[in-house]
C-alpha cells in the first residue's frame, strides 16, 4: 500500500507522512486505520502540507502540535514562536555563562514580569508602543525597569543577529535615566549615637562598616585569613550575594585596604566571638552563623539601631559614602582613596565625592 502513495507509509493502525521542509526530511506518525477513506484524507493532508510549504504558509504546529520538530521549526518563525517560549529557551541556553546572582535577577524579570505581560505574543507581534505603555505603568525605580528589560533586550538582539526578525523593537527603547545615589554621609555624632544602640557582634559589624568602606556583600564575605594585623591592612577578595560567594565584579574590586584604627578596634572585639573558628568574621548572633545577605542585616540590625538613635534613615550603603567622605575631608589623596574603595581611577571619586575634596587636591 505504501508503494502506491508517495510519502505515505502504513504501519498497522498508524501512518507515517514524509515530506521535506526547510531542507530537512520530516517524518510524522499519525494514528489512522488503513482504510480507503483514511488513505484519501492522508493524501489530501500531505498535498495541503506541500502546497503550504511551497507558498510559505506552512505552520508545523498547526498540523503536528505534539511533534518535537514543531518547536524546532517554530523557533525560526517570528510569526509562530511565542515570547514565552523564546525567553525560556534563551535562559536555558545562556544559563552556564551567568553567575547565580545574575540568574536570580533574570528569573525574576522573566517569570514575574515579562512572561505574564508579553508571554502569549508571537515574537513578531511585540511593538514599541506596547513596551513604552507597559514601562510607564510599572511602579518601580528606573533602575529596576532597566534590569527587567535586560533579558528581553538580549533575546531580541540574538533574534535579530540570527535574522529571525528584520527589526528589533528594543532598539527604540532607550534605558531610562537613573538618578545616582547621592552621598549622605553620617556625622561623627550620628555614628557614635548609632553604635551606642548596639552591642556585641552587631556593634562590631557596623563599626567596621563605617571605618572600612566595604560594601555589605564584601563585609559579610570577609574571613580572618583576609586580615593582616601585623601590616595594618586587610584584603578584599570576594563578595557574598544572595548567599553565594563570588569574586568582585572588577579587577579593582580585589584590593588591599588600610586598616583604620576604629576598624581594627572592631576586629579585635569581634575576635572573641569568631576568631577561634578562623573562618567568616561577622556572624548573626541570633543564629551563631555567618550572615547570609545584606537584607537580614538591614532589617534586624540597621533599621532598629537608627530608630533608637533618632537618626534620619539612610541605607546601609551610606556607611561606604561616610568612609570616603571622612578620608577626603581629612586631606587624603583622592587616588589613594579610590584604591581603598575599589575604583580603578579617581574619576568616580571626583564625580561622587567632589565636595569633600579640599580644593588644593583637585
Amino acid at each position: 500500500m505504501a508503494s502506491e502513495h508517495k510519502g505515505i507509509t502504513i504501519r498497522g493502525n498508524s501512518a507515517v507522512l514524509t515530506f521535506t521542509y526547510q531542507g530537512q526530511r520530516c517524518r510524522e506518525t499519525l494514528p489512522m486505520p488503513p482504510t480507503k477513506s483514511a488513505m484519501k484524507q492522508l493524501q489530501q493532508k500531505r498535498q495541503a502540507i506541500l502546497y503550504e510549504i511551497k507558498n510559505g504558509t506552512f505552520d508545523y504546529s498547526k498540523h503536528f502540535p505534539s511533534s518535537k520538530k514543531a518547536k524546532t521549526f517554530r523557533q525560526g518563525r517570528a510569526d509562530q514562536y511565542t515570547i514565552q517560549e523564546a525567553l525560556k529557551d534563551w535562559l536555558k541556553r545562556n544559563e552556564p555563562q551567568y553567575e547565580l546572582s545574575t540568574l536570580h535577577g533574570y528569573n525574576s524579570a522573566i517569570f514575574h514580569h515579562l512572561i505574564p505581560q508579553f508571554g502569549t505574543l508571537k515574537i513578531a507581534e511585540l511593538s514599541v508602543i506596547q513596551l513604552k505603555t507597559w514601562l510607564a505603568q510599572l511602579t518601580c525605580s528606573n533602575k529596576r525597569k532597566n534590569n527587567i528589560l535586560t533579558p528581553l533586550r538580549r533575546l531580541y538582539e540574538e533574534l535579530y543577529l540570527d535574522e529571525i526578525i528584520e527589526k528589533n523593537p528594543l532598539d527604540r527603547i532607550k534605558n531610562l535615566t537613573i538618578s545616582p545615589r547621592e552621598p549622605e554621609p553620617f556625622s561623627l555624632d550620628e555614628i557614635e549615637n548609632i553604635l551606642y544602640q548596639l552591642e556585641g557582634q552587631e556593634k562590631n559589624l557596623i563599626q567596621f562598616a563605617f571605618w572600612s568602606g566595604l560594601r555589605t556583600s564584601e563585609l559579610i564575605a570577609l574571613t580572618w585569613q583576609d586580615i593582616d594585623f601585623e601590616n595594618n591592612r586587610f584584603y578584599v577578595r570576594r563578595a557574598k550575594v544572595r548567599g553565594i560567594i563570588k569574586k568582585p565584579k572588577t579587577a579593582a574590586g580585589s584590593r588591599t585596604v588600610t586598616l583604620q584604627a576604629q576598624a581594627q578596634q572592631a576586629l579585635l572585639s569581634q575576635y572573641a566571638y569568631t576568631g577561634s573558628l578562623n573562618e567568616t568574621i561577622f556572624h548573626d548572633s541570633r543564629k551563631d552563623q555567618p550572615w547570609k545577605n545584606d537584607q537580614s542585616i538591614r532589617k534586624t540590625v540597621w533599621i532598629p539601631a537608627l530608630k533608637k538613635a533618632g537618626v534620619k534613615y539612610r541605607e546601609p550603603y551610606q556607611t561606604r559614602h561616610t568612609f570616603a567622605s571622612m578620608l577626603l575631608s581629612r586631606g587624603e589623596e583622592p587616588m589613594w582613596v579610590a584604591k581603598e574603595m575599589g575604583h580603578k581611577d579617581w574619576g568616580m571619586i571626583r564625580k561622587v565625592y567632589g565636595r569633600w575634596i579640599p580644593s588644593a587636591l583637585i
